[in-house]
Order: structure tokens, then sequence, then C-alpha cells
């Protein structure tokens, strides 16, 4: 049987008791804790004077490979090209898009690296899994390096209309590097059409049945894989941890108050001012539900050195001060916002006893939160995870 080897940027903490962040991290840990392999990828660790080398430890059926970037690297890789430029690009926010030439020599450098470094680990018949728009060049440095082995590549996030991606100068660069693989997965089938309207009308390629395409002199295939979870799992999870401490002490803190949750990353992709807005908007209209329902937002800060997530962050402080010093009582806070993370178990709990699932990003790959929700439900109870425009109920009322 083939050797998976994982290469991401992220890579979910080796130690134990440390907290996979993001659907990433969480979905590639799943699947590499079923069949083992390899997972490479940047330590989280940058360095000023050295050379990066590649640091392995075994745990269980996989390896972890990790090494870290030179501080340079990390600004115009991933704080510049990755993250500046894009991630708003591809989210469809062309307002917060920055560009530098020296960002994208710096993504070019980076990956050229990761190739260079995952290389001598590979062996002829590793089948290779290549992860986000961190390392869309990646499977194309394998290749000029003489690697002939399969290699598949799966974008976590949306994949903009041609019209969008057009607005980037290396636009072709970068869907020129996509067809070097064997074949690229994406979330939804849009994605998929849009980057097949990109080959047919741009790069000016050739779109057959099921997928399959021809373009730049390569022949691959782009279909849909959406992430999911294991319901299961999750389900029997959340039973046991709704009798947890910290799942009592959330209960009784609201003293019968309807709690209604939200947990995102503090990313401007995922509507949270909006939806701050949107909550002050029901307390000013049903002025029934004041005091009887509480909004709490788990939002945990990423990408700080960003600008825009240092704006983001900003606006939903004054929100939320706004909404609480507007609304609240001696004995009642409307809101509550954490910036902090919390342990995959802890959240399970504090879904299974919320009255509403509160999801509404602007822009999304696959969000894992609104199954995870609905997965967690108590299923002689459960709560609903959108929100409709009907009146709302009385306070007193139990329907969910």
């Amino acid at each position: 049987m083939s050797r998976l080897v994982v290469v991401s940027n992220r890579v979910a903490p080796i130690q134990e008791g440390k907290q996979s962040t993001g659907g990433l991290a969480v979905a590639v840990q799943d699947a590499l804790s079923e069949v083992g392999g390899v997972w490479f990828g940047w330590s989280g660790e940058t360095f000023t004077n050295g050379t990066a080398r590649v640091h392995t430890e075994t745990r269980g059926k996989v390896t972890y490979a990790t090494m870290p970037l030179a501080r340079r690297d990390y600004d115009a890789f991933y704080k510049g090209y990755a993250n500046a430029t894009l991630w708003p690009l591809f989210h469809y926010r062309m307002e917060f898009v920055e560009y530098q030439r020296a960002y994208v020599v710096g993504y070019r450098r980076v990956n050229e690296q990761f190739a260079g470094r995952l290389a001598p680990m590979l062996e002829p018949d590793d089948l290779i899994w290549v992860h986000d728009y961190h390392l869309i060049p990646l499977g194309r440095d394998l290749r000029m390096m003489g690697h002939r082995n399969r290699i598949g590549f799966f974008l976590h996030i949306p994949f903009p209309p041609p019209d969008l991606l057009t607005a980037c100068s290396d636009h072709a660069f970068l869907v020129q590097s996509l067809c070097a693989y064997d074949v690229i997965g994406f979330q939804t089938e849009n994605d998929v059409d849009n980057f097949l309207s990109y080959i047919r009308t741009v790069a000016g390629g050739t779109v057959g049945r099921n997928g399959r395409f021809e373009a730049y002199g390569e022949k691959s295939r782009a279909c849909s894989f959406p992430i999911g979870i294991y319901p299961d799992q999750l389900a029997a999870l959340s039973a046991s941890t709704a009798r947890a401490g910290q799942t009592r002490r959330l209960v009784k803190s609201l003293a019968g108050k309807d709690l209604i949750v939200g947990v995102d990353r503090l990313d401007y992709s995922k509507g949270l001012d909006r939806r701050f807005d949107a909550y002050e908007t029901l307390l000013e209209t049903a002025p029934g539900l004041r005091g009887h329902v509480t909004y709490m937002q788990i939002a945990p800060p990423s990408r700080t050195d960003v600008q825009g997530y240092r704006e983001i962050r900003q606006i939903l402080e004054r929100k939320a001060g706004h909404i609480n010093g507007r609304f609240a009582e001696f004995d009642w806070v409307p809101l509550r916002y954490l910036n902090k993370s919390f342990q995959r178990e802890q959240l399970t709990g504090f879904f299974r006893m919320s009255r509403v699932g509160f999801v509404t990003p602007l822009r999304d790959g696959m969000n894992l939160v609104a199954k995870e929700y609905v997965a967690c439900q108590d299923p002689e109870d459960p709560g609903c995870w959108c929100c409709r425009s009907s009146p709302a109920p009385p306070p007193s009322s139990t329907a969910r």
C-alpha cells in the first residue's frame, strides 16, 4: 500500500493535549490518524540567522516533519502573499488585497524550499497530498525536480471566478501550477465551475466530462470533495461533555437564559461584524427577548500581524462594547465576546446545550462548525443552526 504524505502550511500540534485549530488541521488529522503516513509543513517558528532544518517526530501512525521559516520568508510568503493577497482575493474581498512583488518572490521561494526539503523524504510510490493556497506551486516544483509520484491538491477555501482571479497579475502562474497536479479538489461545485471557466476562457484549454481538462500542456481533473465530519463520534462526545464541569458552569452562569453560540476564527470573511449588527437589531426590534437570551461569540485571534485582522478585531471590540452598553442590565450581559480558543471536547458541550448555532460567513470554503453544531444536538431536544425571518417566539417558549 502506498504511503500517504500530506503537505500543508499548518501542521497540527504534535504535543498531546494541544488543540488542532481550523478545518484543515482537524480534517487532515482525522484522515492521517486512520491510515498513517507523513505530515510535512511549517513548524510555526521563525529564525533570523542560520539554515532551516527539518525536525521529525513520530506519534502513533503519523510522522510529523516540520521546518521553521526565515523571518523574511514568513513576512513575504505567509503574512504577505498568502494572507494579504491570496486569502482576500479568493474570498472575493478585493478591498483587502495587498500586492507587492517581494511577496510573490517570497511565495515562490518558500514553495521551492518546501519541495527541496521534502524531496529526500519521498519514496517512488508515495501518494502526495498537498493542501491549500499557501502551497499552490509545490506540485509544479516537485515535477520540475523529477518526481513522478501521484500528487493531488486540495483547496480548503473558495476559488474565485475568472473576473476576480485575473485581477491578480500572477493568475496564469497560479493556474498553471495547479495543472501540474493529477487531481485538484475543491469544496463545492461552484468552485469547480469557477476553475474550469478560467481553463476555458482565459487559459484557452479544453474541458471534458467529469471535470477532466487539458491546459498548459497538462492533463488533469478538477472535482468537488466537500469535507465532512464524524457525526456519530461528535454526538457521543457531546452527550458526555454535556455533563462536564465547564458546560455545567456555563449553564449555571446563564441562569435559565437561552444561549446563542458562534464559534469562528477572528477573520473578516466570517461576517462577525454584521452578525453583531444583526443581534443588536434583534434586541432592538424584539424587546421581549431582552434579559432572556445571551449570545456567546468565541473568536480566537489569528494573523494578528496582518492589518486587516487588526482592524476587524478593533471593530468587533467596539461593537461588543456598544451592544452591552446599550442593552445590559445589572443581572444580564447580552453579548459574551471571547477572544480565546477552547478544546474541541469543550465546544461540543457548549453546542449541545445552546438553543441556536449562529453561523454566517460571508464567504467560506466548508464551514465545519455548522455540521458540528447539528451533530452535537440532543436528538430529543435539538437546537437550530439558522436564523429565520419569522417573528421571534415569546421568551417563555421552548420552541427550537
